[in-house]
């Protein structure tokens, strides 16, 4: 009978575990819909940690690759951002459709998107979260978005970002990616137009 006991709650242990496991790695690598958060990495981002919570890696040889990000838009069109868009500048946008601090920066990131795409940057969200794409449309016409977004519900596109990078940890996060296909910003909050200036135009200015 003892081992029989011993069983169970080996069983029992197996069962709990998981999802506790599971629940604690969603809250680690997106918090939900947050204003803010504590800056990621490691020593060997090599990044500088900038007033108003947005990172920069000032080094162009510090900087370490993007990974590919690639699926279907809210629109169903295939995208691979990361080749389509190679030579650019790209600013990667993590947002939900339920998250008010998204909705409070949406407007101004579209604004920003039109000014700049003259300067070789390109804009592309990464909607998390959302169910299904209907209200991630929704809210993209609501706020007039210019540009595509990657439909990323799970979170999978977020998660390669390599650990230790300047990878998205809070909804919503921007990462900025120079034109070598190298991760040069993140902020882990919503962004002002005028900090996306302030964080693009050194990346424009490179050669």
């Amino acid at each position: 009978m003892s081992a029989c006991r011993a069983n169970r709650r080996q069983r029992s242990r197996r069962r709990t575990t998981v999802p506790v496991i599971g629940a604690a790695l969603a809250a680690l690598v997106l918090s939900a819909c947050g204003s803010g958060g504590t800056s990621g990495g490691g020593g060997e981002t090599q990044f500088v940690q900038g007033k108003g919570g947005v990172d920069v890696v000032k080094a162009r040889s510090a900087r370490q690759e993007a990974p590919e990000l690639s699926g279907k838009t809210l629109q169903g069109e295939q995208l691979n951002a990361t080749e389509k868009f190679k030579g650019k500048v790209i600013v990667f946008n993590v947002w939900g459709s339920w998250c008010p601090p998204c909705r409070a920066e949406a407007k101004g990131f579209g604004k920003v998107a039109r000014e700049y795409k003259a300067k070789g940057v390109e804009f592309v969200g990464l909607n998390t979260r959302d169910p299904n794409p209907a209200p991630a449309k929704a809210f993209e016409r609501e706020n007039d978005v210019p540009y595509p977004s990657l439909f990323d519900s799970a979170g999978n596109l977020i998660l390669r970002f390599p650990k230790g990078s300047l990878n998205p940890q809070a909804i919503p996060s921007t990462v900025f990616i120079d034109r070598e296909g190298k991760i040069a910003a993140r902020a882990i909050k919503p962004m002002s137009e005028d900090e996306l200036r302030e964080t693009l135009d050194p990346l424009v200015a490179e050669k």
